[in-house]
């Protein structure tokens, strides 16, 4: 199996990553010559399939299946109108992309399905969050404990020409699950914990079948399948909730390959949900089955002296990434750590018997991190409290 990735950054890691785990072959594109995903494939191609389609083409031609891991618009419609009719698997759904896009036209999806959601203003009271309905990220994002700041929100919102949404600010856990669909049955897989730092960035995902409650996880993998059996999914989705003390409140929906996630997935779970997306556009039956063991996923970076753990956007500025397997004790890291080096990122993998067993093991990688690094300092930083 030859799959071509496009895209270098965080999600290329990561399907590059899910690639060797499932003994795939890999190419990656990326028009970025320090893209860090560059170093981890097989080959590697330094080019923009925007301005050079016809190469672009030719790498295709030679692969069994293209993945985008990318979320730039012209790039995925330009992928999705290139191999459309070309026989070659693109491992992405454009329309489901597009519905996900939109934080107004996925909450209505999610609300037919019977996902939980925040609740709308005015009825919510404050306080609120006003985000706009079509950017990524934390773009435009407010969060309003009165009624100035809410106005404060819907402005910044109006700046950014988009169309605002204005919900009950939630409060507690980051948990996240993914599904996979051929276009009109879809498979929920397993729930992670999505756990911060003080950015409100990833640091950490943790995977094991003790991350909310038997009835929540039924409940929350029934509502993700039934919300991309809705949208007719024809690739890989997630969606975002937190888990609040009156329960479940879904964010939003991504129809992406998501970074982090799978990985701690597949440490915690053995499911490899790249192989599972491959297995369901080559139209194989699906076969990744829950070890039900734990796997946690965590991201360090070492400068000045001081070993810190760190959001996946500082992690995303690494150079030159391996996968090691054994390093400091772990079971796989992806850095570019060399002995004596002043400053280095790492993305730590452990797993165990059980969640116990996963953070024992966590917690020696790291001892062995600051002992042979001669750290003078260890920062863990987690978010405050609001």
């Amino acid at each position: 199996m030859r799959l071509a990735i496009v895209g270098g950054a965080l999600q290329g890691m990561e399907a590059v990553y899910l690639s060797k785990r499932a003994g795939y072959e890999t190419i990656l594109i990326d028009r970025k010559k320090h893209a860090p995903a560059l170093s981890l494939a097989d080959e590697a191609c330094v080019m923009d399939p925007i301005k050079d389609p016809d190469l672009a083409m030719r790498i295709f031609s030679d692969c069994d299946a293209v993945i985008p891991a990318c979320e730039e618009l012209d790039l995925l419609k330009l992928l999705d109108s290139k191999l459309k009719g070309t026989g070659i698997p693109l491992l992405f759904d454009m329309r489901s992309y597009e519905i996900s896009c939109s934080k107004e036209r996925s909450n209505i999806l999610m609300d037919k399905a019977g996902v939980p959601l925040p609740r709308p203003w005015p009825e919510c009271g404050f306080p609120v969050i006003v985000k706009p309905s079509c950017q990524s990220g934390s773009v435009g994002v407010t969060a309003a404990r009165n009624e100035e700041e809410r106005q404060a929100g819907l402005k910044k919102v109006s700046e950014l020409n988009d169309v605002p949404i204005v919900q009950e600010f939630v409060s507690g856990r980051s948990i996240s699950i993914e599904a996979i669909g051929d276009g009109e049955k879809a498979r929920a897989y397993v729930t992670t914990e999505v756990v911060l730092d003080r950015k409100y960035d990833c640091k950490m995902v943790r995977c094991n079948p003790n991350i909310i409650s038997h009835e929540e996880d039924e409940m929350f993998r029934d509502v993700c399948r039934k919300t991309a059996e809705l949208m007719h999914l024809k690739a890989l989705m997630d969606m975002e909730a937190i888990d609040t003390p009156r329960g479940l409140r879904a964010l939003e929906i991504d129809a992406r390959i998501p970074s982090q996630t799978p990985a701690a997935i597949d440490a915690g779970s053995g499911i490899n949900l790249l192989k599972e997306l491959v297995d369901c556009a080559m139209g194989r039956a699906p076969s990744g089955k829950d070890a039900r063991r734990a796997g946690v996923y965590e991201h360090y970076v070492f400068r000045n002296g001081i070993l810190s753990t760190s959001g996946e956007k500082e992690f995303g500025h690494i150079r030159n990434p391996r996968i090691c397997a054994g390093l400091f004790g772990s079971d796989r890291m992806i850095t570019d750590y060399e002995p004596g080096k002043a400053e280095w990122h790492a993305t730590v993998i452990t797993e165990g018997r059980d969640e116990a067993d996963a953070d024992r093991k966590r917690m020696a990688v790291r001892e062995r991190m600051i002992c042979e690094s001669e750290a003078k300092v260890f920062d863990d930083g987690s978010p405050e409290l609001i």
